[in-house]
């Protein structure tokens, strides 16, 4: 998926050729004349996006953005596994454009307490799985954490922590993820996030102990991979990812299990003040990207 048709029709050449239809006497061939068996092996090299808009060139190309063939090679091998986690059995006869189109939702799952979805770029999945959807100690005890409510979450609900000595969050999921390798992440931030006459502020008045000791990241796979990884939580008022650990997915067609944990389990002094948003599963490459999610 390397070649690049955004400037196609700014060429005069091609621009001429873009207007098939512009007289009727006009007897030159334009790309309105091209099969669509043909332009759909030429647009299937392109990103999705790119072939969303060269549809808007001709009948032909239009015709040729519906192809199945052209979709085949965006979707994950394991797709057929994903449809299945995802909507059950429920789709019925789709064209793969359309199953590209539906994983590419930000997709709910398990109960509320999970998300899923394709990046529309490169079709790498990602998954997200909410606070209520993680081992917390302490989790049922209000004198140490409550669930607030906020905008700033895709699951528009936070754990936050007020106070505690024995810091505990543990998760595991197990998920068809295609071939390749995946980073984990916690969305965190110190501080409890609210709005004030329409501005957003930040109370810090809970934070405390993060500085002391570092917190401990673990993760492990059903196949035997294991990584660990600690870090001092800063930057209080802004959501942050804290990378946890890379793994490896070999197999496409079985199911994946990972358990993963963040502690800080020192009880020589507490530690507060912190809203703990979602645990990120997403393509190693996409770390970059993390501020869009």
């Amino acid at each position: 998926m390397g070649l690049n048709f955004s400037a196609l029709c700014a060429d005069p050449y091609w621009s001429s050729l873009c207007l098939v239809s512009a007289s009727p006497s006009q007897s030159k061939p334009g790309l309105g004349d091209l099969p669509e068996s043909c332009v759909a092996s030429i647009i299937e090299y392109l990103d999705p996006p790119e072939i969303c808009k060269l549809a808007k060139l001709s009948r032909a190309f239009r015709g040729a953005s519906w192809a199945d063939c052209v979709w085949e090679s965006k979707l994950p091998s394991n797709y057929r596994a994903l449809i299945k986690k995802v909507f059950g059995d429920c789709l019925g006869n789709l064209g793969k454009r359309e199953i590209y189109s539906m994983l590419c939702r930000v997709n709910t799952i398990d109960g509320g307490s999970k998300k899923v979805w394709l990046d529309k770029n490169t079709g790498g999945v990602c998954l997200a799985i909410s606070s209520k959807g993680l081992a917390i100690t302490g989790i049922d005890d209000r004198r140490y954490w409550n669930h607030i409510p906020t905008v700033e979450s895709r699951f528009c609900m936070v754990a936050y922590l007020q106070q505690i000595w024995w810091f505990e969050v543990d998760g595991e999921v197990e998920f068809p993820f295609p071939a390749g390798t995946y980073s984990l992440f916690f969305r965190l931030q110190l501080g409890l996030p609210s709005k004030r006459f329409g501005r957003r502020i930040c109370n810090t008045e809970h934070v405390h102990g993060w500085d002391i000791k570092p917190v401990r990241f673990q993760l492990w796979t059903t196949d035997g991979q294991y990584a660990a990884s600690q870090c001092t939580l800063t930057d209080p008022g802004n959501w942050d990812f804290y990378h946890v650990a890379d793994f490896v997915v070999h197999h496409a067609n079985a199911s994946t299990k990972i358990k993963f944990s963040m502690t800080q389990i020192d009880c020589t002094h507490t530690k507060g003040g912190l809203c703990l948003d979602f645990v990120l599963v997403c393509p190693s490459n996409f770390r970059e990207r993390l501020k869009h999610f």
